[in-house]
């Protein structure tokens, strides 16, 4: 449960959000619109929110600012009922999971130290978690454990990777409309992007050691 490694360590100075200027005007509100103070939680209640956020900062190893606008964008998701479309037959609709699952980590939180999951030591939250995580028991506060800890992680990394925050750590620009790209290969970049400057994620590196 790591968010890897920072976006300055590996793109230094890029940072999506200047590549703004070159996207359409509803491209650029609907991004702009993921950087803002999230609104305040609609289908989760306030302590649920604090725990979800919790959780996902736990998850992604990511601050309290951040892992607060994914929940956000979870509770969203959960407001207005956009699911993948599918929920696996042993478990309950994805709502109501988030729901059990929260009230799940209260649970063990409380059973391991006599608190809630969001007053637990960073430490303590993410020993909870791997416990989870890690369990032989199929089954966890009436759920399938292994289908939970799988919609767990679908729900985080697309709010995770939906956001510029990933954005900057891949170095990845952003949407290509209406500017386009006229650099199209292995290792070319247009002149706003950056190299990585991480050795081993050169594309070229491992095909050259085979």
């Amino acid at each position: 449960m790591s968010g890897g490694q920072a976006p300055e360590d590996r793109f230094p100075t890029f940072r999506v959000l200047a590549q703004a200027p070159a996207w359409d005007a509803a491209t650029r509100e609907l991004v702009l619109s993921r950087v803002r103070p999230p609104h305040p939680p609609v289908y989760l209640n306030g302590h649920e929110f604090a725990t979800a956020t919790a959780l996902v900062g736990q998850l992604l190893d990511l601050d309290d600012e951040l892992a607060a606008h994914l929940a956000a964008s979870i509770d969203h998701r959960l407001t207005e009922d956009e699911t993948d479309g599918w929920h696996y037959d042993d478990m309950p609709v994805d709502h109501d999971v988030w729901r059990q699952v929260l009230a799940g980590l209260d649970d063990d939180a409380r059973q391991r130290n006599g608190t809630t999951f969001v007053e637990l030591p960073a430490a303590e939250q993410h020993a909870l978690l791997h416990a989870l995580h890690t369990s032989q028991d199929e089954r966890w506060h009436d759920l399938n454990r292994g289908h939970t800890w799988d919609l767990l992680l679908r729900y985080t990394c697309t709010a995770y990777y939906a956001h510029p925050a990933a954005w900057d750590e891949m170095g990845w620009p952003g949407p290509a409309y209406p500017r386009g790209y006229k650099n199209i290969g292995i290792d070319a970049r247009e002149p706003f992007e950056q190299e990585d400057r991480v050795p081993s994620a050169d594309p070229t590196k491992d095909r050259d050691d085979e």
